[in-house]
């Protein structure tokens, strides 16, 4: 059996309760101006994190195509 380091172990037990929650973890490679777009509207929305920015332009888009 594999021993994980406490990262390790931290990181799959924190995808494993995301999974069980209906969630999954995407990484995204964008631009710093894009990342300071989101941060900015993380701020201004007073969110708790980029998921929730990027959730909410999803959301946005969504709206505005259908």
């Amino acid at each position: 059996m594999e021993k994980l380091s406490t990262a390790a172990r931290h990181s799959k037990h924190y995808r494993e309760r995301l999974r069980a929650a209906g969630g999954a973890e995407v990484l995204f490679e964008l631009p710093r101006e894009t990342i300071a777009f989101i941060d900015d509207l993380k701020k201004r929305q007073g969110l708790p994190n980029r998921s929730q920015a990027l959730l909410q332009l999803i959301e946005r888009g969504r709206e505005a195509t259908q």
